[in-house]
């Protein structure tokens, strides 16, 4: 079922306080409906990520995406925050964990809230998705190729992203990972690495790998876009929400 649904630009109260901008997709409807916080991929808070976002309204979830780059560049072109972030040596860790509780508490505020919440990532937002599902209390977790969870980040990279294995012990929910067989961060090792520490965790989760697809599959703007990979990843996405969000 597609539902109507609206979409703007809003303001959110984040990590200590700060007003921070966000884009808002809400069904037409009454609800009760589930949320979903959209955490956006490093390149920023752009239109394939409000796409996403648009795209669970329209199954009927209230879905909310922080610009965590909001700070660093208010009212720059996605581009443009997303270099003066990386500059700065990307997002902190307890700056994004506050972000998504302000998020998460916006979305439960709503009259067609149910009450329930979920968070999704790709990329660096996967890894983002992790660190959320393993410092607040969310109903689910979904992680798409998150890379640096296990391993953090490669020194190289201007991005400094410490590795969050040791909170696996932590997670608050169920968790979706997502991910490509042909991907070098996360590689197939890493997710290994993970589900072995998750399971002995005792914690509830599901990965699921795809053969022929690498970093971004799901996104229809790269050359390494996977459309039976995507498919298949929104059809799991679809069912995890409606079981844990309903």
């Amino acid at each position: 079922m597609t539902h109507d649904m609206k979409a703007e630009t809003i303001t959110v109260r984040g990590h200590g306080g700060d007003e921070i901008e966000a884009y808002l997709a809400q069904p037409l409807g009454s609800g009760p409906y589930g949320g979903v916080v959209v955490i956006h991929h490093m390149p920023g808070y752009d239109r394939s990520t409000k796409e996403i976002t648009r795209r669970f309204a329209a199954e009927g979830y209230i879905a909310l995406m922080p610009n965590l780059y909001h700070r660093e560049a208010p009212g720059a072109a996605p581009d443009d925050a997303a270099a003066t972030a990386r500059a700065n040596g990307g997002v902190p860790d307890d700056r994004l964990v506050g972000d998504v509780e302000g998020a998460v508490k916006h979305i439960k505020a709503l009259s067609s809230s149910n009450g329930k919440a979920a968070c999704l990532g790709h990329c660096s937002g996967g890894r983002q998705t992790f660190l959320a599902a393993t410092s607040l209390q969310l109903d689910a977790a979904v992680d798409c190729y998150g890379g640096a969870v296990v391993y953090g980040s490669p020194p190289q990279l201007p991005v400094k992203m410490p590795a969050l294995l040791d909170r696996a012990k932590y997670l608050s929910c169920p968790l979706l990972g997502l991910f490509g067989e042909d991907d070098k961060f996360p590689g197939p090792d890493e997710v290994a690495v993970l589900a072995k520490e998750l399971t002995a965790q005792g914690k509830n989760f599901e990965f699921h790998s795809y053969p022929g697809a690498s970093h971004a599959f799901f996104d229809v703007d790269r050359p390494s876009y996977r459309v039976e990979a995507a498919v298949d990843g929104y059809k799991r996405i679809g069912e995890f929400f409606s079981r844990y969000l309903a």
